[in-house]
């Protein structure tokens, strides 16, 4: 039992359910903010039920990729705390369909397995937000089973395939000719098959999505939900071009610089797109292109920004970050509604150059100097194998900076991560032990 069902009983405290990644940034972040305001924490992930609480944090191990399994062993062993059972949240896109299903179960606030559902899948959020009237682009998918040649009289150039399950615009290439199409699929098809992919037991590792290329600058919004009733509590600007031919993300921005026009079409198409999937309750992170044609949707999430994206945002006197306005929402306690801070903010997700390992970091001094820069943070672990995009989903670390302007927030942002120096050695090829063959 983890310790803190134990403290629960003992001191009557209400317990938070938290279902997050074993190597999500979040799951600290949010356990420390929620034991901050009181709370009992315990936490649903997908490690090995084997290992003996290798994280000493007593979750409770699970199979994501099957959500209503995954729910009923979690619903199981908290039953007999159920009285005491104050929120669900999950922090990440794979936790949020058994968070759905063990919402149910528990008879807790939470947005229903249908809705979820129409998230997890690109395929699906297409069709679903297509039918609605919402603006998306053009789509279609295909089985990698498919004859490209039959595949590629469908397709219109340029184009954008990917993925239909996996985050952070990991496997995402922009093809601009059939040649681009055909080297995009096969890359992408090594990804799918990979040993770290194929291990994630998701669905639909055998189609592709192909959408039509939507130019024009991109934006993020966060929100939140309450009764299907949309709050924005940020909306990001992203001010380097993402066109392809990968999509790694960098800079995130807030307050944006779009007209406020602009910044109402995109509120009012966030709130139309949960509508049309069936939110209505919790963190909801939305990416969409603004063009001359107005907002187009890439996508909609029931989750909070990913990696340590939150630690920008901050609310209230107190200046607290978004885990705890989340945390106070869930549980129905005050201090949900307080307002983003008024002074401009920025976060960069450190690009990966190159794939390979991860060697030497250099300059964090010098970086951390930069005026308006207030924290640097290394994720990556040295000497660790890094990939770059499209086969990575995970960046170097986090640079943040606040005050003043977006202008100046974006400055800060750049002049510090010209000050880091990132060794990256290849890593070398390994040859079988016993075939001889050599390994990536």
């Amino acid at each position: 039992m983890p310790d803190d069902l134990k403290r629960s009983k003992a001191g009557g405290r209400r317990i938070l359910l938290l279902l997050a990644s074993k190597l999500g940034y979040q799951t600290r972040s949010f356990a420390e903010a929620a034991r901050r305001l009181g709370f009992a924490v315990v936490i649903g992930s997908d490690r090995c039920h084997q290992l003996e609480d290798p994280w000493a944090d007593g979750a409770i191990p699970l199979h994501f990729d099957k959500p209503q399994e995954a729910a009923a062993q979690l619903a199981a062993a908290v039953r007999s705390h159920q009285s005491e059972m104050g929120a669900i949240l999950a922090l990440a896109d794979r936790q949020t369909a058994t968070a759905a299903q063990a919402a149910r179960l528990l008879g807790l606030r939470y947005n229903s397995p249908e809705s979820v559902d129409n998230c997890r899948s690109k395929l699906r959020q297409r069709e679903v937000l297509h039918k609605g009237g919402l603006p998306v682009p053009d789509f279609f998918v295909f089985p990698l089973t498919e004859p490209l040649d039959a595949v590629l009289r469908r397709v219109s150039f340029p184009c954008v395939v990917k993925p239909l399950r996996l985050a952070a615009s990991q496997g995402v290439i922009r093809a601009n000719d059939s040649a681009e199409f055909i080297a995009a699929v096969e890359r992408i098809a090594r990804l799918l098959s990979s040993p770290d992919v194929q291990s994630t037991r998701e669905a639909d590792l055998d189609r592709l999505l192909v959408e039509s290329y939507i130019p024009g600058a991109e934006v993020a919004l966060e929100g939140l939900l309450d009764a299907g009733c949309l709050r924005v509590l940020a909306l990001f600007d992203k001010p380097d071009p993402l066109e392809g031919p990968y999509f790694e993300e960098s800079i995130y921005v807030t307050p944006s610089r779009l007209s406020s026009q602009d910044r109402q079409r995109i509120i009012q198409c966030a709130a139309g797109s949960a509508r049309a999937l069936g939110l209505t309750e919790g963190p909801l992170h939305a990416e969409f292109r603004v063009n001359d044609r107005g907002p187009w949707v890439l996508e909609i999430a029931p989750r909070p920004i990913g990696g340590l994206c939150s630690r920008v945002l901050r609310f209230g006197p107190e200046r607290m970050f978004l885990e705890d306005l989340l945390i106070r929402n869930a549980m129905g306690i005050p201090g949900a509604d307080s307002q983003r801070e008024p002074d401009a903010a920025g976060v960069m997700m450190i690009p990966v150059p190159s794939s390979g390992i991860l060697e030497n970091v250099d300059g964090l001094a010098e970086a951390l100097a930069v005026p308006g820069v207030s924290e640097i943070q290394i994720t990556a672990r040295l000497h660790d194998f890094i990939a770059a995009w499209p086969e990575g989903s995970s960046y170097l670390g986090f640079i943040f900076s606040s005050g003043g302007t977006p202008e100046l927030a974006e400055a800060a942002l750049r002049h510090a991560h010209r000050a880091l120096r990132f060794r990256i050695a290849p890593r070398l090829p390994v040859a079988h032990p016993v075939s001889g063959q050599t390994l990536p």
